[in-house]
């Protein structure tokens, strides 16, 4: 794969403009690449990518770990050990809000290389941290480099794939990640029971697993192409061309085939460039943006409650450090597999649907993982919640991409996104302190209540986007004038 020319870091306009139309006959970028066959290099992009989502979530299980791992080490109190897991998570909040709003601006491209650059460096000095103090900073700093990742990659991606396979590949690149969670996992507990190596203690080779890998998947990155679609959001039209162009040689090459014709376009508001943050209070696309801040709140102890604090929660039921890391681990498993249970469900079945019902198993298998006590129980539990959280993920994930303009996608994305972080670092002092009054069942019955709150902001609030081009949803949210009509009907083609 060519690299892209880098994006320009030239600041939007204060009022929206459309991106000049191609010439008469011209088909569009977004034609161009949404009528694709699947080919070596989709694979190859959804590889890349979605290794890269894996140190997100890493650092999902890393919180956990280091919580109970340094509780003993450091003789951290309930408050030092809710830091530990927070500082990375609020870390990710304000990165999440800055990285997501400059890759509207300068590119997706660019913040893929800034974001996984700064999470490296940061994550390495952690490694050495000498008292609980730096070690947060370090830790706050490495958060603020993966804020935008899975932002980043689920706009990149959308971007990208044709629309008819869109949440079945987003969901492969997820299911790359995920693969190596329960290897983090099996990981943490080796590293932790031998103490140390190479005169390092265990966690600290965790931090510096972290540092590296993401340093191999930075250089990948630094082949890949800008995205067409947002090169003709800033008016670069020739340049989106151009890449297209390049994608449609290696997709040739790669089959014996001729490419599909470009099918006749259905009627369409151009993509429009320098969209302006407000429009996403204005009357088109308020009702998304409220239904997504909310969501992303609630999510959180949906999906990132059980990986945060399944390690600490296994501890307080009396399990020592490394079994609980190795029931954590066999749970775990569930993450890749409900990943890949996704692929043939998530562009089969309208995507508000499969994330109600999949929230719903969540809410049930959380209460099961914390009232038991019998390890087959815990892990069976486990097993489940994280086969859900996982069909929930990557349908929520490839939802949020379709419901905002090219122009705005990632801010409004990461900015509602950078919400779910915040909750994330404010749940472990009050999942925490639950815990040690109440106990686990009381942390996962209130989870399920959030969970039925979720389930109700999606049903009432969110809009059908399954099988519509990612223009025709984006570009004609409902509540427009004419949204998602053209001659007084539906736009939208189903596959």
């Amino acid at each position: 794969m060519s690299a892209a020319s880098d994006a320009s870091g030239a600041s939007a306009a204060s009022s929206p403009s459309p991106a000049p139309s191609p010439p008469s006959g011209t088909p569009s970028v977004a034609a161009r690449l949404d009528r694709l066959p699947l080919s070596g290099w989709h694979r190859r992009l959804i590889v890349i990518v979605g290794l890269g989502a894996f140190f997100d979530l890493y650092e999902v299980f890393l919180g956990g770990v280091l919580g109970a791992v340094l509780t003993d080490a450091w003789s951290l109190s309930g408050t030092q050990k809710s830091m530990v897991i927070a500082a990375a998570f609020l870390g990710m909040f304000a990165g999440a809000n800055i990285l997501s709003v400059a890759a509207d601006r300068l590119g997706r491209r660019r913040m893929f290389l800034v974001n996984l650059a700064l999470y490296s460096f940061f994550s390495l000095a952690a490694a050495f941290a000498p008292n609980l103090g730096v070690l947060l900073a370090l830790r706050f700093l490495a958060g603020l480099g993966l804020g935008a990742e899975l932002v980043l990659v689920d706009t990149y991606l959308a971007e990208f794939l044709p629309r008819r396979v869109r949440g079945r590949y987003i969901s492969w690149a997820y299911t790359v990640g995920f693969v190596g969670v329960p290897i983090a996992a099996l990981l943490g507990a080796r590293l932790v029971a031998s103490r140390e190596l190479l005169g390092l203690a265990g966690w600290r080779w965790l931090l510096i697993f972290g540092a590296v890998g993401a340093f191999v998947i930075w250089a990948a990155r630094s082949r890949l192409p800008e995205s067409p679609r947002w090169l003709v959001s800033r008016g670069r039209g020739a340049e989106a061309a151009q890449v297209v162009a390049g994608i449609e040689e290696r997709v040739t090459a790669g089959s014996a085939a001729a490419l599909p014709p470009v099918p006749d376009e259905e009627p369409a508001p151009p993509v429009r460039r320098n969209v302006p943050l407000s429009e996403m209070f204005g009357p088109a696309y308020r009702r998304r943006t409220v239904m997504l801040w909310i969501f992303q709140v609630l999510q959180t102890v949906a999906y990132y409650g059980f990986g945060s604090l399944a390690p600490v929660v296994l501890v307080a039921k009396g399990y020592e450090v490394t079994e609980s890391l190795t029931f954590a681990a066999l749970s775990f498993l569930g993450y890749p597999i409900g990943s890949a249970l996704a692929v043939p469900l998530i562009d089969r079945i309208e995507r508000k649907l499969l994330i109600i019902g999949s929230a719903a198993g969540i809410g049930v298998f959380g209460i099961v993982f914390a009232a038991a006590r019998l390890p087959w129980l815990i892990v069976t539990a486990g097993f489940l919640l994280t086969v859900c959280s996982n069909v929930f993920s990557n349908a929520f994930h490839t939802y949020q991409t379709e419901v905002f303009p090219t122009g705005m996608r990632s801010s409004a994305v990461g900015i509602a996104y950078s919400l779910s972080r915040l909750t994330s670092a404010v749940l472990p002092f009050v999942a925490v302190r639950v815990l040690d009054s109440a106990g686990a069942t009381a942390v996962f019955t209130g989870s399920a209540v959030l969970i039925v709150l979720l389930c109700l902001d999606i049903a009432l609030l969110g809009p059908r986007t399954t099988g519509r081009g990612l223009e025709a949803v984006a570009e004609r949210p409902e509540g427009d004038p004419g949204a998602g009509t053209a001659a007084g009907k539906p736009t939208e083609t189903t596959t």
